[in-house]
């Protein structure tokens, strides 16, 4: 605790040099259930502090961060920073059984960290099944130089745009059948900042919007998340223009667009004018189409809309509710391209926390399938069930230790029975077909390993987009394409010089992406697919990052009060 505490005061003391006074922002999450009436249904949800989306934190680059997590559900749970690098903190970064045991019912647990390095958009969630879909928010982290600073236009203000997903089941119950390889349960409606939107009609009642009130001429830095459990989102607002100037809290060069898709775990920050003649405008979330677009399910198109509103003294000139209101042209038939081509547009913007050099040289490069095989179920003959898998293998969360506390102790593989060493290529299998293995993958790397992976999607048959998640590191993308990936042509097509720099890498339907990164974080780090269906059903693995040779390159050791798995295999979901 003592070396922990010691690196969590440096880090604040090194950001106050830096510029301006560095704070410690405190919160308090309790965590409990409460029920929401929507579309007739009343439903039991987790959330924080009774809201839905929950808290924004607030905070400035080089900030240290508290929050008391008090976990008055009946049910174990944990917060992840999502894309907080957590720098020799991995102690602090939430997914359950891969860093911590869950916090149990009626049980604290303090979170601890810094911001030190990072600017933008990222948000917290929880990571015990599926309760992310509720246990969410913003995590918003501004210049320590103040908005001044911004490499684009100084926004009038700042909006905070959560998109998300109502659905009637119990989570609890939904991640139940997703483990056990049932998918055929979905949405019934999409939210943006928890609202269902007037799309959404109950006996004649109409769920309500999301308003956002604007001014004529003012410029709007709108913060986008992604928090769904498996819909990838276009967002369009009719009659206006979005300017993307950063992805997953990193900056890129500015990229015009009427249009943005974002995939669930993503961050967007977008500027927007309010330019058009004063009125109602829709701001409308759809799902892309192929989201849903696999072997074992084909679901709905959810979609909810807000509506951008100008503020006019002259209520009248607005027409006040009888205005009508303008909606925008929606691909209701794109199955993924445009998304494909927006991501492929986004490069990055050097600045002096991201200089942006890629690694030019690879120590290992990693070749990683992701699709799904059989499954059988317990006296399932023939097998009808579908697990997702990485290199046919389909993860196995630890059950009575976390794998971080297993490293940390130098005895993972005799604490964790399914310990397999994760592959650096593919079995000579068929996509989509044969018996899948389960096991806990993992795979150790010296620490300032530079690696290469490329992720490779189905190419025919059913195919079907995943966003692939990284814990405790930002990765360049070098190139996505479609087809089955080439190492001697499709290396050419890599950008070197200003890929984008994010967490999430999103594997198109039918293609593959590339990422590249250096392991200079010790601890154990979770990489996995966005998608709830597929990381509740084995589409992940984890890297074991081995200590440097230095103090400051050294894991420090846990936390006093790190939650223990006394009892818990009852109250994970």
């Amino acid at each position: 605790m003592a070396a922990a505490c010691v690196v969590f005061f440096l880090a604040a003391v090194l950001a106050a040099a830096a510029g301006g006074e560095a704070a410690v922002v405190e919160h308090t999450f309790v965590v409990s259930q409460m029920k929401l009436d929507q579309l007739c249904n009343e439903t039991l949800v987790t959330v924080v502090n009774g809201q839905l989306p929950g808290p924004t934190i607030e905070v400035t680059e080089g900030d240290s961060v508290v929050v008391h997590v008090v976990n008055k559900s009946p049910n174990g749970v944990t917060i992840h920073w999502h894309g907080v690098k957590q720098q020799l903190n991995c102690w602090a970064d939430g997914p359950a059984m891969i860093t911590q045991c869950p916090i149990q019912p009626n049980k604290n647990f303090t979170y601890r960290f810094n911001v030190t390095g990072q600017e933008g958009t990222l948000w917290w969630h929880a990571h015990v099944g599926c309760l992310r879909g509720t246990v969410h928010g913003a995590l918003i982290i501004r210049p320590r130089s103040g908005p001044s600073s911004y490499p684009f236009p100084k926004p009038d203000k700042e909006i905070p745009l959560v998109l998300g997903e109502w659905w009637d089941i119990d989570l609890l119950e939904l991640e139940r059948n997703m483990a056990s390889y049932h998918y055929f349960d979905f949405p019934t409606s999409s939210t943006i900042n928890g609202k269902l939107g007037d799309l959404n009609n109950c006996s004649g009642v109409i769920a309500d919007n999301y308003i956002l009130d604007v001014e004529h001429g003012k410029t709007y830095l709108s913060r986008i998340v992604n928090a769904a459990l498996h819909a990838e989102f276009y967002l369009k607002i009719a009659g206006h223009i979005f300017t993307v100037v950063a992805a997953d809290a990193n900056y890129v060069k500015p990229y015009t667009t009427d249009l943005v898709a974002i995939s669930p775990g993503e961050t967007l920050d977008v500027l927007v004018v309010a330019d058009a003649p004063p009125g109602k405008y829709y701001m409308v979330a759809m799902t892309v189409r192929s989201q849903w677009l696999e072997k074992t399910s084909l679901g709905p198109l959810v979609t909810s809309r807000g509506i951008m509103h100008y503020n006019h003294n002259n209520t009248s000139k607005l027409g006040s509710e009888n205005t009508p209101v303008m909606s925008p042209e929606l691909p209701y038939y794109d199955m993924g391209d445009i998304s494909f081509y927006f991501h492929g547009n986004l490069t990055s913007l050097p600045h002096p926390l991201h200089p942006g050099l890629v690694p030019a040289s690879i120590d290992e490069r990693i070749f990683i399938d992701t699709d799904m095989g059989e499954m059988c179920k317990e006296s399932e003959s023939p097998c009808h069930s579908f697990a997702s898998r990485m290199n046919n293998i389909s993860f196995q969360l630890p059950v009575t230790v976390p794998l971080l506390q297993a490293h940390y102790n130098n005895n993972i593989s005799s604490v964790i029975s399914m310990v397999r060493e994760f592959p650096s290529s593919p079995p000579n299998i068929v996509f989509d077909e044969g018996t899948v293995l389960k096991a806990t993958s993992l795979r150790r790397v010296h620490y300032n390993t530079t690696l290469e992976i490329v992720f490779q999607g189905p190419p025919v048959g059913f195919s079907y987009p995943n966003p692939m998640h990284l814990h405790g590191h930002d990765f360049f993308i070098l190139a996505q394409g479609i087809g089955t990936y080439d190492p001697d042509k499709d290396v050419h097509t890599y950008n070197l010089v200003d890929p984008p720099v994010r967490n999430v890498a999103l594997v198109p339907r039918f293609g593959w992406t590339a990422i590249r990164f250096v392991a200079s974080n010790p601890g154990v780090w979770y990489l996995h697919c966005h998608l709830q269906k597929h990381v509740s059903s084995g589409m992940a693995m984890a890297f074991v990052v081995e200590d440097g040779l230095t103090l400051d390159t050294t894991l420090p050791p846990p936390p006093t009060d790190y939650p223990t798995c006394d009892g818990q295999s009852s109250k994970v979901s």
